[in-house]
């Protein structure tokens, strides 16, 4: 039995349509809402973000990534005895979206299910693969985040709405002789269930409650900043590493100023810190292997080097996981 986890492949998606922060103004002041480019960007640093079309459904992103992933594995979907769909957008209430995308693949016959924990969903999910692997229950996983926020958003809230975007991320993990996921650590806190949710749910029928995002902005951050210094302390401890090990920081894509306070805490230069919430917003589960892909096929994170990968979300969820590529 192989006794680690490494990821041998990594692929993206992002749906054609791309608004900037000016289109974003235009639809927003439809509905008499003012809010302006600048206002955006000091408060996010997101410039832009991108919306699936109408008919387009989150397997539907995430077969695009997962496409790409296999490629640069080298591997056939054939090969695939494990799906993880990391969403909080699935295509339908069941089956799970992870079942849906098996069959787009053609993966048939290996475990394939849905993990949900908001925008700390990708580390929950990798962190899952890494241990049925480690166990000897699966040999080649997808682990993927996908995510179509554009149909939860309330466009009367500005607030909220400019924030995220849609797209996907997977990789391919795969068991190893040599150790690929170094540490994980992930932990909850379900007393913070309303500063960040959607609070509705189908009944009847019908959408009941209110099926849209709400977010505390303010109190979000508060936590956000000090939960994920925390895990990236333990997976570093867990590893026996030290800060200055890493070489990458991969964060969750969802504000600026949080990414900015987790690299400080670090003692990371954000010139270590893979950045794309500017032109993708925040894109939820799908940010982290949006970013990871960016990293690896832009050439700057490469084969031997040890990224830490951390995110934050609703529930209250957060996780970080510590590898070498």
């Amino acid at each position: 039995m192989n006794s680690y986890s490494r990821i041998t492949g990594t692929g993206s998606y992002l749906p054609p349509k791309r608004l900037s922060n000016g289109d974003m103004v235009a639809r927003l002041a439809h509905d008499g809402i003012e809010t302006s480019d600048d206002w955006i960007v000091e408060r996010s640093g997101i410039s832009a973000r991108h919306f699936a079309d109408d008919g387009v459904f989150c397997s539907d992103l995430a077969l695009h990534a997962c496409q790409a992933a296999l490629q640069a594995a080298g591997r056939s979907a054939s090969e695939v005895d494990l799906i993880i769909v990391a969403t909080s957008t699935p295509d339908m209430v069941f089956p799970s979206t992870a079942c849906i995308l098996q069959g787009k693949l053609g993966a048939i016959g290996g475990a394939a299910f849905d993990v949900q924990a908001v925008c700390s969903g990708f580390v929950y999910a990798l962190t899952v693969a890494d241990a049925l692997i480690k166990t000897g229950s699966a040999r080649c996983a997808l682990v993927v985040g996908a995510e179509i926020f554009s149909r939860i958003l309330d466009f009367k809230d500005r607030g909220t709405c400019v924030l995220f975007g849609d797209g996907a991320g997977a990789v391919v993990l795969e068991a190893s002789d040599t150790p690929g996921i170094l540490s994980t650590d992930l932990h909850a806190d379900g007393r913070h269930v309303d500063i960040l949710c959607v609070p509705g749910h189908v009944q009847g029928g019908a959408a009941s409650g209110v099926p849209l995002l709400k977010m505390a902005g303010q109190a979000v951050f508060k936590l956000a900043v000090g939960v994920l210094e925390d895990a990236a302390r333990a997976v570093l401890t867990k590893a026996g590493k030290a800060e200055a090990d890493i070489d990458w920081l991969v964060p969750h894509q969802a504000n600026i100023r949080i990414i900015q306070s987790t690299a400080k805490k670090l003692k990371l230069p954000m010139d270590k810190v893979m950045l794309t919430v500017d032109q993708h917003g925040n894109t939820s589960a799908a940010s982290i292997p949006l970013a990871l892909d960016a990293g690896v096929r832009g050439g700057r994170i490469q084969k031997g080097q040890t990224v830490l990968l951390e995110g934050v979300g609703g529930g209250f969820t957060w996780g970080a996981v510590l590898l070498t590529l």
